[in-house]
């Protein structure tokens, strides 16, 4: 699988990138089709602690699917938004099987 990362508005440190790469590249276990997959990280500029922002899009054949979660870190947004992500592909997954 193809990961792709983007940091808007901020620089990514090699270890937050190495991060995202080892989190995202688990949901391989979950489905093996998976063709890639973009994570956006945002510094959103706001008075909030939690200005933090994951995006998770993964490309399926067929289909893609998308998730965001904001949060007071860059790891906490990413384990929540990859998470979600987990779980929306077990659904598909099992949807394409039933067919």
């Amino acid at each position: 699988m193809n990961i792709t990362i983007q940091s808007v508005r901020f620089t990514a440190s090699e270890q937050l990138e190495q991060f995202v790469e080892s989190k995202v590249g688990k949901l391989d276990q979950y489905f093996d089709g998976i063709v890639s997959a973009e994570v956006i990280l945002r510094l959103e500029k706001s008075d909030v602690t939690e200005n933090k922002i994951a995006e998770v899009k993964l490309n399926l054949p067929g289909g893609e699917l998308f998730s965001e979660k904001q949060a007071k870190t860059f790891e906490e947004a990413t384990d929540n938004a990859v998470e979600a992500t987990r779980k929306q592909l077990v659904k598909w997954k099992e949807k394409v099987r039933a067919k």
